[in-house]
């Protein structure tokens, strides 16, 4: 008698936790669609961004949400999008690397590794843009975030990059590689040359984004990656003693981020 097979989860459905993140950015920019011009004005400023908003100087400014607005705008700029194509693009690259997050961490974890990441994109670009006045929106810096740490175990052999894997749920949960071992496989370095070489292109070469010739905040980018690269074992839920060797058989103009 054959015995019962479990079916396999698709590797690309979407885990419940992304999907109520995306569906929370979706509906904060459709909210905001809904705005006069001068009120959505408001809203940017008061939970964008705005390294200004820190300025200790005679020349500082008030801006809308006083003294709260300097707290919760280190998160709450990361849910503010200048557009549809905006948000989407920033959906696009958080599929792939947010879903296999999103299994391994579980909504509460994944949310707060989302918080933590922006925080970080904010403090990179905080220290890179002093006095700046130009409100940064975007979730683009926990996207890095979530990219930096979904390669701590992506390569492993049955994740989710790799070229032998399960379903979605046990290609996600396999033991990620301690840091200094993951930085000696191949692929992770090929990885972070090309995504750090993007990243540089968009900077050095002052790349503007969308129609309104917005210019984007990389800095944050490397800022939430970093965070994300180095903060990844805070969150991990797996246990580092069964970590295994890696398989190396396998071959506006506000700051958009």
């Amino acid at each position: 008698m054959d015995s019962p097979v479990s079916p396999r989860e698709p590797i690309l459905t979407l885990p419940g936790a992304l999907t109520g993140y995306v569906a929370l950015l979706a509906a904060i920019h459709l909210g905001r669609m809904l705005l006069p011009y001068d009120l959505d004005d408001t809203v940017i400023a008061m939970f964008g961004f705005i390294p200004k908003r820190y300025d200790q100087t005679l020349l500082a400014m008030p801006f809308p949400g006083g003294t709260g607005a300097k707290v919760w705008s280190f998160v709450t700029y990361s849910l503010l999008h200048a557009n549809l194509s905006h948000i989407g693009f920033n959906v696009l690259w958080l599929l792939p690397f947010g879903s296999a997050l999103a299994r391994r961490f579980g909504a509460v974890r994944f949310f707060a590794f989302m918080a933590v990441t922006a925080i970080g994109g904010a403090a990179a670009h905080l220290l890179t843009h002093e006095h700046a006045l130009a409100p940064m929106i975007g979730a683009s810096a926990s996207v890095s975030g979530a990219m930096a740490a979904a390669i701590r175990f992506a390569f492993v052999r049955g994740s989710f990059l790799s070229f032998n894997r399960g379903d979605a749920d046990e290609a996600a949960r396999v033991p990620a590689l301690p840091l200094p071992q993951a930085l000696r496989d191949p692929r992770v370095i090929g990885f972070l040359a090309v995504w750090f070489g993007v990243n540089i292109i968009f900077g050095v070469g002052s790349i503007a984004i969308g129609a309104d010739g917005a210019s984007v905040a990389w800095q944050a980018h490397i800022g939430g990656f970093f965070a994300g690269l180095l903060l990844f074992s805070l969150f991990d839920p797996i246990p580092r003693a069964q970590r295994p060797e890696p398989d190396v058989s396998a071959p506006d103009m506000s700051d958009l981020h």
